[in-house]
């Protein structure tokens, strides 16, 4: 999938979306491959998540983040800066100094969104060469099936955009821990996930070792195999073989992306209550094109508008940011005014810590339009301005899940792979295991930023996410949750 205006032709298309010029060949409106196989949205089949998650709507209490201890020599609270990246008395986005912060570094270049860090050449796709798995791409071998013509794609068309804005930029550091296999075979792997569920009993091992190993992409091509070679609906195989969270892990893995995102907005809309941190940890953190093809996706496969959906289920200054997001429309270009950023900083400062009172309006617009990039520059211009850093000021000014979702923002444009860190921290930390969050945050940046997740995590917490999942999980989800993240 493409990333339009961030910048324009920057990055090569999300795996299973299909190039420019080529919408042609995917599959029809109302041919998605999931209306049926999957748990009814509002069901049971995806557990709760625990109430005993960190401070107001999931986050750390106020009084600057992250909570006392959660970093290793993190500021006190009120003090400027306090999140990973960003070393004291430098202002935000300096490079880290020898003592600043336990050197949490920052990745050399964010990728904003995720997707490959490479070029996108002509064809859409990294380095030039397209991929076998591709349609159009050479099958691998000459005796194999051609799995062209498998649906694996979304059937709502990309949005139309203007791409001539900005030149194609280099953007390095995103990384994920899941690539597309070489000698790719969806007819053999379908045959061994055959095997593996025929007869009495279940070979969980080949499993994993199938899906772990294959990008989301190869997976869409082994389920729609899978029906041509046996005339059987994988899913339902699988379902009808496997339970709880290793269900819901595998089920998770074989979704297309967008429908992943859609179904997760969904599920956490369904029925009585709100799971406002999955619409935070989703609608704030996507491209404007990944939020445009969640809102086509969500209303082609659930027949519902999203921001009706939002607008039903939440309330005051959290459904206007929400509602903002789902717009799709935030600013996407590279370059940084810093001009622009220092007025910012002067209106966020007087709109919050400057008066009496808050102008929630004023934060509202500048988090919801601004790039990322731009957002980073005024987070460290308002750390001048107001000798204080603009994730404290947000916890001083607004609470609940208004503030966490602010938070979020600020925290995707300041250090992306550490937010997603954190939240993998407390889906495991304490009593239990939010296991949906943990399992949607595994899959959805498995093919994007996983390897700098990884790296971040054992930095703020001095333990590797793969130990910590070892010691949170078992049995084969265990096995197959390190598979991914590559322990």
């Amino acid at each position: 999938m493409s990333y339009p205006g961030y910048p324009p032709t920057g990055y090569p298309p999300f795996p299973g979306y299909p190039p420019a010029g080529q919408e042609s060949s995917f599959p029809p409106p109302g041919q998605y491959p999931y209306p049926s196989g999957f748990p009814p949205v509002g069901g049971g089949a995806y557990p709760p998540a625990p109430s005993g998650y960190p401070g107001a709507g999931g986050y750390p209490a106020p009084g600057g983040y992250p909570v006392p201890g959660g970093y290793p020599g993190a500021s006190p609270a009120g003090a400027a800066p306090s999140y990973p990246g960003v070393p004291p008395g430098q202002g935000f986005g300096a490079p880290p100094g020898g003592a600043g912060f336990s050197g949490y570094p920052q990745p050399p270049s964010q990728s904003y969104g995720g997707g490959p860090a490479q070029i996108p050449l002509p064809g859409g796709f990294p380095g030039g060469q397209m991929p076998s798995q591709y349609p159009g791409g050479q099958a691998p071998y000459p005796s194999q099936i051609s799995t062209d013509s498998f649906p694996s794609y979304p059937v709502f068309s990309p949005v139309s955009l203007d791409y001539n804005s900005e030149p194609a930029t280099v953007t390095q550091g995103a990384q994920g821990t899941i690539q597309p296999a070489a000698h790719f075979d969806a007819m053999r792997d379908a045959e061994i996930l055959r095997k593996a569920m025929k007869g009495f009993g279940t070979d969980e091992q080949a499993i994993v070792d199938v899906v772990a190993s294959r990008s989301n992409d190869q997976r869409q091509k082994i389920k729609a195999a899978f029906k041509t070679m046996y005339g059987k609906d994988l899913i339902k195989d699988l379902k009808s073989e496997l339970s709880g969270n290793m269900e819901e892990l595998i089920l998770a893995l074989f979704m297309p992306p967008t429908y992943y995102d859609a179904w997760s907005l969904r599920n956490a809309m369904k029925g009585a209550g709100t799971q406002e941190r999955v619409l935070i940890e989703i609608l704030c953190t996507r491209t404007n094109q990944e939020i445009r093809e969640i809102v086509r996706c969500y209303q082609s496969e659930f027949g519902r508008d999203l921001e009706k959906d939002i607008r039903s289920d939440t309330s005051g200054h959290f459904e206007r940011l929400l509602v903002s997001m789902c717009q799709g429309n935030r600013d996407e270009n590279q370059n940084v005014n810093h001009q622009l950023a220092q007025e910012d900083a002067q209106r966020l400062y007087q709109a919050g810590e400057g008066r009496l009172g808050t102008d929630e309006s004023c934060f509202n617009m500048i988090l919801a339009t601004r790039s990322f990039p731009q957002l980073k520059a005024t987070v460290e211009a308002y750390s001048r301005v107001a000798n204080r850093d603009l994730l404290s000021s947000v916890a001083r000014e607004f609470s609940g899940n208004v503030e966490s979702g602010l938070k979020t923002i600020l925290q995707c444009a300041l250090n992306r792979p550490a937010f997603f860190a954190e939240r993998l921290y407390y889906s495991m930390k304490g009593a239990g295991t939010d296991d949906s969050t943990l399992v949607r945050i595994v899959v959805t940046r498995s093919e994007i930023d996983l390897v700098q997740i990884k790296q971040m995590f054992s930095q703020m917490y001095q333990k590797t996410l793969g130990t910590m999942i070892a010691s949170d999980t078992s049995g084969d989800y265990r096995k197959l949750l390190l598979a991914i993240v590559g322990q």
